[in-house]
């Protein structure tokens, strides 16, 4: 699993590829919290070489989500969602907690 981030004047893009389940999830959570720390809570997840996530990769994004959105500083967005990992957004009901876009641009755009 391979993680990735990049800083724009107004929000950063994480890119992920291969898998986030329980071995890789503390890794991206990490990265996470990296960025938050620095003060960057508008975040775009780009996840177009993701092929899995698990639930604890799930847990990472809703914790990402809470801590960005808290006293109202930014957001945690999601880009470029395959299909497969899509329903299991939606199957767990946490389609309605992020905004999705279809690519990155749009989503950088957004903030």
């Amino acid at each position: 699993m391979e993680f990735s981030s990049t800083q724009y004047k107004r929000c950063s893009v994480v890119k992920a590829n291969g898998r986030v389940d329980s071995a890789s999830a503390p890794q991206l959570h990490e990265l996470f919290n990296k960025l938050m720390e620095d003060n960057q809570f508008h975040i775009v997840f780009n996840m177009n070489d993701v092929s899995f996530i698990s639930s604890a990769g799930l847990r990472v994004l809703i914790s990402t989500q809470k801590n960005c959105k808290r006293f109202n500083r930014g957001e945690l967005v999601l880009t470029n969602v395959p299909e497969n990992i899509k329903a299991a957004l939606d199957l767990a009901g946490f389609t309605a907690l992020f905004k999705i876009f279809d690519n990155e641009v749009s989503a950088v755009g957004y903030f």
